[in-house]
């Protein structure tokens, strides 16, 4: 397992990051793996050329520490061959991928750079310079890398597909689309170019083709796990959870690189709680903690010992981290009182929380501690630290991060409360908003919410394009009034010059930024209706009345049909991906009918 250090030093001069969600992505399809048995026997013949003999037998015993999984011990003799010649190409090579394997991958780009300049004929180094790029989310660097390889290499199969991928990564999908469909007509017999259209076809939305192109690779390749772990994500995305389970296990059988097997395993966790399986959907979303897994955040809390699932909490002091995304520390807050009451009266509760979040849930858990922590990206991987700590966890017992604390107190549907909002917005603001919105109109007051601030890994796919609301907002008997954080104003405008209808714009506040002041708003809504994101999940966790739009594969609602994660919320999904006519529809009448009858 990769042993990844915090470095201190590394924060001088570093901007904090904003955290992702914890999710299942598509496998990258970027080819090439350093740690495979064939990356190292093609290493390892390459010593054939080295005339120091030394510097051989120095490399030699590298490859052989490589295999056996000690990138540490190989790196020893890696700077030994250095010591010996510096100027060898193939032993920086060698310390590249000992770094790398070890999880610096900063410096591990330093060395293939290094190896570059000395061997720059060397295509397998600069393809790991873009596959490495691209790993650390610098995907601009890689595309460079991958042009200058297929420059050297014109139609190389490999070539293309990695080129392809950054360029989806960055939402180009018609470059990425031109670049694959050329190099596929060169090679057509090459599976990974297949796997590659159909990633981009299924980034897209274009379910239907992904698929095409996902079977035919599995034809050439039926041992093509990358393909098959893909095409299970687009199963689940159309409805066939157990089909997408019998993908992903078998993806998971034919794959032996860590990342790619965390990955695949934080799927199957998706895929194990949208069964209502809960129990062993909780176990399987550790994965989003192993080290190995380039998603993985790193949480510095020096030695403190580390809770588990059925380790006694009562009467100690415990910290608890919030992870992942905004939204997520909220979604996951709600088993925060379940932990209080686990703690006892003896017990401490000390809480670190997005920095936005800190009134809010120190207001609503007076007894805790709360604090704030920061995300830095350090040597390309995510580093979570308590800057209120101080590094002094000397009066904490023990620690784990919030969603951890599933394994324990949520294993089976019913061990989810019956309780309506646990968020305690200031009752004074609350208040202030109430009446500002009667000043608005006597009609029913109703926050929409329609994207994520978060447009990565495709997750604009599981939101409706804009202009699918217009049913809705031509519902009579109500005023809509903006919740929707960042740049609305193309949509407002939409709504008011297409739709003729006027979303109320919030005097005074800024909704992403003013978090105390969203959440008094959103409690003071007669309704809330809205795709999931940080706001729709404050104003449910604040016993708001919520309408929650949920696109058909979200493993969220346990499988149920209902949200229990908030009890009082109502949940509306459509029957089809990527077909949200039909829902919009529903959630139309729905509202006409409670315009009609508000008190109902």
């Amino acid at each position: 397992m990769a042993q990844v250090k915090f470095d201190k030093l590394a924060l001088e001069g570093s901007a904090a990051i904003v955290a992702a969600p914890a999710q299942a992505r598509m496998s990258s399809g970027i080819a090439g793996d350093n740690t495979s048995r064939q990356a190292l026997l093609n290493l390892s013949a390459s010593l054939i050329g080295v005339k120091q003999e030394v510097v051989q037998q120095y490399l030699s015993k590298a490859s052989v520490e490589m295999g056996r999984g000690h990138p540490e011990r190989a790196e020893t003799w890696a700077l030994k061959a250095l010591e010996v010649d510096e100027k060898s190409g193939i032993s920086w090579h060698y310390l590249a991928m000992c770094r790398e394997m070890a999880g610096d991958f900063t410096s591990s780009i330093s060395c293939y750079e290094a190896a570059l300049r000395l061997l720059p004929d060397d295509g397998e180094i600069l393809n790991n310079l873009g596959r490495l790029a691209s790993r650390m989310g610098d995907d601009a660097s890689a595309e460079k890398f991958f042009r200058l390889f297929l420059q050297r290499f014109p139609g190389h199969p490999e070539g293309a597909n990695n080129l392809g991928c950054v360029l989806r990564n960055q939402s180009r999908f018609d470059e990425a689309i031109d670049v694959l469909k050329e190099g596929l007509n060169k090679n057509p017999d090459k599976p990974i170019l297949w796997n590659g259209i159909g990633s981009v076809m299924a980034e897209i939305g274009d379910i239907e083709n992904a698929f095409i192109f996902y079977d035919e690779c599995l034809r050439l390749d039926p041992k093509f796990s990358k393909a098959r772990y893909n095409r299970g994500n687009m199963r689940l995305a159309m409805g066939d959870a157990q089909g997408a389970l019998q993908d992903c296990d078998k993806s998971i059988s034919q794959t032996k690189a860590m990342d790619e097997l965390c990955m695949m395993r934080l799927a199957r966790a998706g895929i194990l709680l949208n069964l209502g399986r809960i129990s062993a959907g909780w176990d399987e979303y550790e994965a989003r903690r192993n080290p190995n897994f380039s998603d993985c955040i790193i949480y510095n809390v020096g030695d403190l010992q580390q809770w588990e699932p059925k380790s006694s909490i009562y009467g100690k002091s415990l910290l608890v981290i919030c992870e992942q995304g905004l939204g997520d520390e909220i979604l996951h807050g709600t088993i925060i009182p379940d932990i209080i009451e686990k703690l006892g009266p003896e017990g401490k509760l000390t809480l670190a929380v997005e920095n936005r979040l800190v009134n809010l849930f120190q207001r609503t858990f007076p007894n805790a501690t709360v604090g704030f922590h920061r995300t830095y990206k350090i040597h390309g991987r995510d580093f979570r630290i308590l800057p209120f700590m101080d590094e002094d966890y000397s009066g904490i017992d023990m620690w784990a991060p919030i969603a951890t604390f599933m394994r324990e107190y949520r294993r089976t549907l019913d061990a989810f409360p019956d309780r309506v909002g646990y968020l305690k917005p200031d009752p004074e603001r609350v208040a202030y908003w109430s009446n500002w919105l009667k000043t608005v109109s006597d009609l029913p007051k109703v926050g929409l919410l329609w994207k994520s601030g978060i447009i990565s890994n495709g997750r604009h796919r599981f939101f409706s394009p804009f202009d699918r609301w217009e049913p809705i907002l031509k519902t009579p008997g109500v005023t809509f009034v903006n919740l929707q954080y960042g740049d609305c104003d193309p949509e407002l405008a939409r709504a008011r010059e297409d739709f003729g209808v006027e979303i109320i714009q919030p005097p005074g506040i800024d909704l992403k930024q003013d978090l105390d002041e969203v959440v008094a708003l959103c409690a003071a809504m007669d309704l809330v209706i809205g795709f999931s994101n940080a706001t729709f999940n404050m104003a449910a966790a604040a016993g708001a009345p919520s309408w929650l739009i949920l696109p058909p594969a979200a493993w969220t609602s346990m499988g149920t049909g209902r949200y229990p994660w908030y009890p009082q919320v109502r949940l509306f999904m459509p029957e089809e991906f990527n077909n949200w006519d039909p829902v919009m529809q529903e959630i139309a009448a729905s509202l006409g009918e409670y315009a009609a009858n508000p008190t109902d």
